[in-house]
């Protein structure tokens, strides 16, 4: 059992999850806001052996080394590498601290987005048809890129509405040819897709202005990940043309400065943080403190 555990800005638990965190340490702290700088999160860490955080903070070792008796660092949202997390997971490591995280708990939601916007801009619900006329998803030329969990889910429900999928990944994927996935090098999957959706890991950019060039006019771009796939640069010059694309969240989109383009959709808001992500995300997170401390949840 943990001394202390102290979730440093809102981590988005349930309340029974909220009062199951009192199992696992003898002093529970869970502050209402999120910090403004590395010197609050250290001071509201403290002496605490343990620490919770959502995504909404970076957790680096400039807060870290003022708190020697933190253990463990329980990330309450994804955790896909080191490269990608808001954790110092390199200096956590140095210091035996465990860090854990959770995936696949909202992706859900995500695709739901990505259906419900791409219906709306084939049909012209509230909008001009994007081929001038209503038009189905059926027959459509799809690219993932990035065959990952979201990904996968993505390519699943494109594919039941009768999308023609194609994706790019580090490698081929067995299941994926399996369901008549196609496989493709990124540059040749840009060419033919008429829609194009990006499911990354966080900061993985990978449309640079070759890959604009290649994508080509008149297309759908959705972007997934929590940050922009592309280099904004050669993004700004592609959006020029006859194209658009869809953002649920500021952070893949790129900044405010881009919201109010005319040819970008963004949300402004994550939409795979619903009810049932919640639930799940509270599920993991009390999962990954019984493992670490052997208290079962009861």
């Amino acid at each position: 059992m943990f001394q202390k555990l102290v979730a440093i800005e809102p981590v988005s638990l349930i309340p029974s999850a909220e009062k199951k965190l009192h199992s696992f340490a003898k002093e529970v702290i869970l502050y209402p806001d999120i910090p403004k700088d590395d010197h609050e999160i250290a001071a509201r860490i403290g002496d605490a052996d343990a620490v919770l955080l959502s995504y909404t903070s970076q957790l680096g070792m400039a807060s870290l080394e003022q708190c020697p008796n933190v253990k463990y660092i329980g990330m309450c949202n994804s955790l896909y590498s080191p490269k990608s997390a808001n954790v110092d997971i390199t200096y956590a490591n140095s210091r035996n601290i465990t860090v854990t995280g959770i995936r696949d708990y909202g992706d859900e939601g995500v695709v739901e987005y990505v259906i419900s916007e791409l219906i709306r801009c084939l049909h012209g619900f509230g909008q001009t048809p994007w081929d001038g006329v209503a038009r189905e998803i059926t027959g459509l030329k799809a690219g993932i890129v990035g065959l990952g969990k979201s990904g996968g889910m993505i390519a699943d429900a494109l594919h039941f509405f009768g999308a023609e999928i194609s994706y790019f990944a580090r490698s081929e994927k067995a299941t994926a040819r399996t369901k008549g996935y196609r496989f493709l090098p990124l540059d040749e999957l840009l060419e033919e897709s008429e829609s194009v959706f990006c499911c990354l890991n966080k900061n993985t950019v990978l449309l640079h202005e070759a890959q604009f060039e290649k994508l080509g006019n008149k297309k759908m771009l959705f972007n997934t990940g929590l940050s922009p796939a592309w280099d904004e640069t050669s993004f700004l010059k592609w959006l020029e043309g006859d194209n658009i694309c869809f953002c649920d969240t500021v952070g893949a989109l790129g900044g405010e400065h881009l919201i109010d383009h005319p040819k970008v959709r963004c949300m402004r808001v994550s939409t795979g943080r619903t009810r049932q992500a919640f639930d799940r995300l509270s599920k993991k997170v009390l999962q990954n403190l019984s493992v670490y401390t052997g208290i079962e949840l009861l």
